[in-house]
């Protein structure tokens, strides 16, 4: 085995020094005013909030949930104290789960993904069976119709 101190130094990549100050001028820039600071506030909140509601969801459905909620947060937190907060719990949660499923035994992580494969197919199937026989829900008809009257380019229900 190679000795790894033998290693020259231009082998390893250098740090970036200015990255650093990279992001300090582009906040500092995207907050020159207030218009700009408050837009820029608004924007990096709703895009925070919509990833971090994604990864709650995935929490019960399949997905990264915990990824989901650290991304959320991360963004978040380049404008709130909180949720900068909020990352550094959020970080060990996740540091925490990997090391949990590292541990985990692969027979029973073959099983847990199966059963979620499954689960999820029959969840579909039973929905696409009840959407072919009852046809759509009424609320889900009228729903659609009003998401289609704010964006334009959702296509027709399937049957409608």
């Amino acid at each position: 085995m190679p000795d790894e101190s033998a290693v020259p130094p231009a082998a390893t990549p250098p740090e970036d020094p200015d990255a650093p100050r990279f992001w300090a001028r582009l906040h500092a820039h995207l907050h020159r005013n207030k218009a700009m600071s408050a837009t820029t506030k608004v924007v990096v909140t709703l895009v925070g909030a919509l990833v971090l509601t994604a990864g709650l969801v995935m929490m019960v459905t399949p997905g990264p949930g915990l990824v989901g909620i650290v991304a959320g947060l991360a963004i978040l937190s380049t404008e709130w104290e909180w949720a900068d907060r909020w990352l550094t719990a959020a970080r060990r949660r996740l540091e925490e789960a990997r090391r949990i499923a590292a541990e985990m035994d692969p027979a029973v992580r073959r099983r847990r993904l199966l059963l979620g494969t499954a689960a999820t197919a029959v969840v579909v199937g039973l929905l696409s069976l009840y959407i072919a026989l009852r046809d759509w829900p009424r609320w889900s008809v009228s729903v659609w119709d009003r998401a289609q009257s704010f964006i334009g380019f959702l296509p027709e229900l399937p049957g409608m």
